[in-house]
Formats: structure tokens, sequence, C-alpha cells
């Protein structure tokens, strides 16, 4: 028997995985009151706004992907908030800005998360939006207990706050020192009590209800609130003091949508992932390339090896041809004739550019932009918030299966407390999603108004023989699909059960530009999880890697939930972080 740090959970009456105990918890108390998957998954989502706003926040944007008890098509449900209007790329060139700032308002896009799960709540909920919410607004009043990485959080950018920020410093500071213990975020917990009062006016109807809520956060107190905030000039991450540009006619424009889902047939299974808006094809196109390559050995050098330089194939063409909007030719990037073509520019040593292809013959386009080698910590797994409120990945995440087999992957995250100064009415504060877009003419992902920066948050669904069977999902920005890959092909092609995949040594290269401010490249860079062997990175480095070594338990924030063709279901989630927590029955 394999040691695991706990135990895959088994029962039949519903899973939940989330980076958060609390979140889980909650979820399943939704399921035991006769909620279903989209009840729980709601819930946990609003209580991670509340118990992880180092991680997500109301201000930020949620992707998941869905397949109902009544029909297993996997759908997307698209909570990645637009460019406001007035966000051109002349208005950032005209104030001296290369790149869109990673933190304050400028960075931020429309929020997308609550409307998301609003959204959800409507089309395939069963509860009252007072009994989903109760326990996010319960958290938020009477307070829960602070993970000891919120204080580290808050202490990074304390200065910041202090002297720049002080909505956000009269938020998460305490006698000049960051909040511990139990905290309360009553002007939030008063948001959602409005929410809910707003939504019982219309009403006994629950849909009713639920579509006054959005009206109301789109174009009541939360809109007004934000608009008037935004005006206001605050210091950003290019070191100067600059307004924001999202209005209340933008929070009006913007409603969540519902997509069909991009899909990679792979070793008997279907996985099922965002469109290439976000970067989850990125997964689909190293499941294609590893498919011609043949089974790799995951733990040797030689697998590590081919891992990485998969990774970095399906990265550059990320750079080179992902984006909202933009004419992306995935039936080509994903074909057997492509992947073998890829397949072939792997060799025995470490590739030190950016490869991008040419689908059905097509120039790539990349960004001239390079600011240089990563300036921060990029061993620590989840990663690191620079002292001017600059972060990179920060993410959250919840999948679902209730005894129906209706299931959700969400990946909530953006509106991080250190993201953007805190507006006092509501409680949170805006995302900082924007840093994303290129602000260079053509490519892409460049900056548009009402396009989608090209996300990294990339929630997993899989299916065998047109049956969804999981949900999985990973916080941890750019690594989000790298390690996912690991976990995917580790479960379901070398058999390991869900706790012992999600507990094996990972991996991950930082050699292609990162999707977070400063857009920074390290060529050959490979973070690796000191449990791997000396032997093994040893060969690594000889074979032209960079490798970093990181702690043993610092790579990846998996979850996971399945269900079984008998309806025996399961769930799993990582121990690293000593946060994120499965329950179920």
């Amino acid at each position: 028997m394999t040691f695991t740090t706990r135990p895959t959970l088994r029962g039949t009456f519903g899973m939940v995985s989330s980076t958060h105990w609390l979140a889980s918890q909650s979820a399943m108390r939704i399921l035991e009151l006769g909620g279903n998957a989209f009840d729980a998954g709601a819930a946990a989502g609003f209580v991670l706004h509340v118990v992880e706003p180092h991680l997500n926040g109301p201000g930020g944007e949620v992707p998941a992907i869905i397949a109902t008890a009544d029909d297993p098509t996997p759908r997307v449900l698209c909570g990645q908030g637009v460019a406001p209007a007035g966000a051109t790329i002349e208005h950032y060139r005209s104030l001296g800005l290369a790149l869109v700032p990673g933190s304050g308002p400028l960075a931020a896009t429309v929020p997308g998360a609550v409307d998301a799960w609003l959204l959800l709540l409507r089309d395939h909920g069963t509860l009252p939006l007072s009994v989903v919410l109760e326990p996010a607004i319960d958290y938020a009043r009477n307070g829960h207990p602070l993970v000891p990485r919120i204080a580290d959080t808050i202490s990074t950018v304390q200065q910041l706050f202090e002297e720049h920020w002080p909505t956000s410093a009269a938020l998460w500071l305490k006698n000049g020192s960051p909040v511990t213990g139990r905290f309360s975020n009553e002007a939030y917990a008063a948001t959602l009590e409005k929410l809910v009062e707003e939504a019982e006016a219309a009403g006994a109807d629950r849909q009713a209800q639920i579509e006054r809520a959005r009206k109301t956060w789109r174009e009541g107190f939360v809109a007004e609130a934000i608009d008037k905030f935004s005006r206001l000039p605050h210091r950003d991450s290019s070191g100067e003091d600059h307004a924001g540009l999202i209005t209340g006619d933008d929070l009006a424009r913007f409603e969540a949508t519902w997509e069909d889902a991009a899909t990679y047939d792979w070793n008997g299974y279907t996985v099922a992932k965002t469109g290439p808006w976000g970067q989850g094809p990125a997964l689909l196109q190293s499941l294609a390339v590893l498919a011609e390559l043949g089974d790799v050995d995951l733990d040797s050098a030689e697998g590590v090896h081919t891992t990485v330089e998969v990774m970095k194939l399906s990265y550059a063409d990320r750079e080179a041809w992902y984006g909202d909007g933009a004419d992306v030719p995935l039936d080509t990037l994903l074909s057997p004739a492509y992947a073998a073509e890829r397949a072939k520019l792997i060799g025995s040593d470490a590739a030190l550019d950016l490869r991008p292809g040419t689908p059905d013959g097509r120039t790539p386009k990349l960004p001239s932009f390079a600011a240089g080698n990563e300036t921060g910590d990029a061993t620590t797994g989840e990663p690191t918030v620079s002292p001017v409120g600059e972060t990179r990945g920060d993410t959250c995440h919840v999948d679902v299966v209730d005894r129906w087999g209706n299931m959700i992957s969400a990946t909530p995250s953006g509106g991080w407390l250190q993201s953007s100064p805190t507006i006092p009415e509501l409680g949170f504060c805006l995302g900082s999603r924007a840093q994303m877009f290129w602000l260079e003419e053509g490519l892409p992902a460049s900056l548009a108004p009402g396009k989608r920066p090209r996300t990294t948050l990339t929630p997993t669904l899989v299916l065998r023989d047109g049956e969804p069977i999981m949900a999985c999902g990973s916080p941890g920005g750019d690594q989000q699909d790298q390690w996912q890959l690991l976990f995917l092909l580790r479960h379901l092609g070398a058999g390991q059960d869900l706790q012992e995949a999600i507990d094996a040594p990972a991996w991950h290269t930082t050699g292609f530009p990162s999707s977070f401010y400063p857009r920074t490249t390290e060529p050959g860079g490979l973070v690796i999880e000191s449990r791997v062997s000396k032997g093994i990175r040893d060969e690594l480095v000889r074979r032209g890697h960079v490798v970093t070594e990181s702690d043993p338990w610092s790579l990846g924030r998996l979850c996971a939930v399945r269900r079984e063709a008998d309806g025996v279901l399961a769930a799993a989630a990582n121990p690293r972080g000593m946060q994120g927590y499965a329950v179920g029955r």
C-alpha cells in the first residue's frame, strides 16, 4: 500500500475538495441541506472570498466547467471580466507605461466572479440565494480564523497600505500590525446582506430573486461605489499614482456567459478545458504531443525532461496564438499531425529559446518586450507578493460532485487584498487581471476595450465514454496546467489513486514569458521539488536545464473529485500549504 499524506475519501452522497477547509465544509453543508453540486460550489466560492482574501475576492473572476446529471456535455462558465471601455493601449502609453501595472486601479478588469456564481445558481442551482450565501455572510459578519499566510501577505505590503492605500490599511492593519486571529469583514457582510435583501424584494420566485441580485450588483450600490472609487488616483506597481478606468457603465454592460468547452481525447478519456481566451488548451496540446511520444516515466530524468520540454512548446504556442477574439487555429493546434511535428523538436537537451509553431503555415508573432531574469522567488510554489502589491498567480480552487452526478470544477481568483485599494463601502478591492494584456499592437493578447485577458485560470473536467468522471484543478498562475498535466499522467495514465497522484513530487518550467507583471522569462528555467532524487536533478542540469531546487512540499495546490460508473464518489486535496481539504460521505 502506497503511503499518502491523507486518504482518498470515498462515499456515495457527495464530495467536495477546495483550497480551504472552511469552504469545503460549507459546500458540504449545502449538500446536506439538499442542494446540488452547483449550489455547493457557489457557496464555497463566496466563502473563499472571505477566508482566502489574499488569493481571491468578489472583485475578481472565476472560470468553471460543469456537467449536469441531465446533460453530460461539458459547459464553460466564464466569469472572467473584460477590459473597461477606457482601457486602450493609447491611454496606457500616454501615461508612459510599457506594461499594464501589476497592481493598483489601472490593472483592473470588470469584476466577473459574483455575476458568474449568480448565473450558475440561476441556471442550475436549487436553493434560495439566502441559503447559499449564509455561510459566507456568517464568516464575514461574525469572524473566522485567519490563516497565517494572510498576515504574511499583509506584512509584505504593509508600507504600501500605510503610505498609499489608507482604506486597505484600515481593514487589514490593527495597531500598526497585520490583523491576526479571528477576523470580521463587516463591510463585505453588509454587501452580501444587501444583495439578499434586494433579491428577496423581487418576490418568492428563486430565479427572479437571483436576477434581481445580479442587476443590483451590476447596476446598483456595488457599481456606484466602484465607479466612484475607481476615479481616485492610487499608487500602483509603476511607482506612480494613477486613477482607474472602470465605470458603472462597464459593470452594467458585463454579464457572465456560458460557452462550449475545448476538448481533447487522450488515453480513453476526454479532457475539457476553457477556450483559448485562457491558457487551458495548453494542457490539451501537451497531452497531444505526449500521445505522439508514448509513455513517460515521471520517476526518471528522461520523464522529467520530456514533460518540461513538451510544456515549453505548448506555452510557446500559448504566447503566439491564444487570446480573446483572436483567430486561434485550435483545431490544428490539437491535431495529430501538428502534435507529431512538435514532438520532433524534443531532443535530449533542454531548449533555451521560445519555439512557437506555424499551424496552417501561419507565422507566429511574439511580444517584443523582455524584462530580463525573474526577480521574485520562483521556488515558493504559490507565487509571491512584492512590496508594491504585484502578485503572480495567487488563486483558489473548488471541485464538487453530488449523488446525482452533477459536477463542477471552478478556479476563483483575482481581487486579492493586495491587488488594489479596498473600497471601504463594499469591503473588497478590484482585481489586477489586466496585467495579462500586452501594450503592443497586433498580438492575440493585446489590450482592447471589452476584451478578456488571456487568463491563467484553468479548471478541468474529465469524461470517459461521454460521461463526466472527474473535476480537478490547481492554483498557481502559469504553473496550473503544468501541475495538472503531471496529475493526469499519474492518475489517468499510470493508474495512481487521486491522493497518491496529488502527493507525488512536482516540477514546472519558467522558460516562457510570465503572465504576470513584470512579464519576465527564465530561459531553461526548471523548478523542481527536492524530493526528486539528487541523481535526477544532476542529470537535468547536465542536459542544460537551469534547475532551482524547491522545498520538498511546495509545488502544486491540486484538488480533485471523481465519480465511478457504480456511483461511488471520491475526493482528494493537496497537503502543500496546509489549507486545502476534501470532505464527503
